[in-house]
């Protein structure tokens, strides 16, 4: 791109943005990092796109629950499943990661990760955000989606690390970001090969093997990437371990949190919040010189400005709806 960062406002987070790229790309430099070594992770949910009013993938999930409920009695009398079947908004919006995840998993059972992969991409063409009436995936923070390709340019090597399930973030994250299935890290369940009629399958079963969530953040990226990353960038608690797994001596390193205090043309929470939880880790921020990114102020724009056909543009959406992602 001609101007890096557009969406960005001019101020001291672009360039420290700016700063930072330009001392570990230029060769000669005291800062120089070769490309092999420049990895970048980002937390998905509330760092990539909104995550408000509840997880996307818990909404996926909450979908699936009312889907299968004639075939599942057992779940009218056990929680979460039965404040999903009685529409209980306040304990639907208190549903965790961790419920997602066990809802996911519970609702998927003896599927394909083949057969979940196309479930996942037909609820995501036909479902919208409850405020901004717009695909989910076109709730991607615009100036997320221009930074990950300025790093891109730069020879980053970029990678997805969320607490969501792998095989659905693998539904959309190749297409959305320009991050392939390879490059994305998340929350993970019990598999079990078989072969079937149609060839070699692997099943999806009813248990949790990997919760990518804190400590399990940079415990997976050594797993699955092998080395500590330069750049990580994310909103929450929950990304705590993994920006400080990120401070290490050696290279220059960047830290980044989103502080979501725009309430007008997204949302605004922090300390309180059940989702998106910002409390402990804007405190470390602060203290080991983090950088605080704010919504408000930093960014010119939050969503992609132009509207798919049939659409409606609403950037700044209407407050109050209830949380159904459909």
């Amino acid at each position: 791109m001609s101007t890096p960062l557009p969406s960005w406002n001019d101020g001291s987070t672009r360039e420290t943005l700016l700063s930072f790229v330009s001392s570990v790309t230029t060769e000669g430099a005291s800062g120089y990092v070769r490309p092999e070594e420049r990895v970048a992770v980002f937390d998905n949910d509330g760092t990539l796109w909104a995550e408000q009013p509840m997880y996307v993938q818990a909404l996926f999930a909450i979908d699936r629950v009312r889907e299968l409920a004639p075939q599942h009695p057992e779940w009218h009398g056990r929680q979460p499943f039965k404040a999903i079947l009685e529409d209980d908004e306040e304990a639907l919006r208190a549903l965790s990661e961790h419920d997602a995840a066990a809802l996911v998993a519970a609702t998927h059972a003896g599927m394909t990760t083949t057969e979940f992969a196309r479930q996942a991409r037909d609820w995501l063409a036909r479902a919208r955000h409850p405020r901004f009436q717009r695909p989910f995936t076109r709730c991607v923070y615009q100036p997320m989606l221009e930074l990950l390709d300025f790093l891109r340019a730069n020879g980053f090597d970029l990678h997805v690390v969320s607490g969501g399930g792998v095989d659905f973030l693998r539904a959309f994250c190749e297409e959305t970001y320009g991050i392939p299935s390879s490059h994305v890290i998340g929350s993970s369940g019990k598999t079990r090969f078989e072969l079937r009629d149609e060839g070699p399958v692997l099943v999806k079963l009813p248990s949790l093997t990997s919760l990518d969530d804190g400590e399990g953040k940079p415990i997976n990226i050594h797993l699955h990437i092998g080395k500590r990353p330069l750049l990580a960038f994310g909103n929450s608690d929950g990304d705590l371990q993994m920006l400080q797994y990120t401070s290490a001596e050696g290279h220059p390193r960047l830290r980044l949190l989103l502080h979501h205090d725009d309430a007008e043309r997204e949302y605004a929470y922090d300390r309180d919040a059940r989702a998106g939880r910002l409390d402990r880790a804007l405190d470390v921020a602060a203290h080991d010189g983090w950088t605080v990114v704010s919504m408000r102020s930093d960014w010119k724009d939050v969503f992609p400005v132009h509207s798919l056909a049939g659409e409606r543009t609403v950037a700044e959406g209407q407050a109050g709806t209830p949380p159904r992602g459909r």
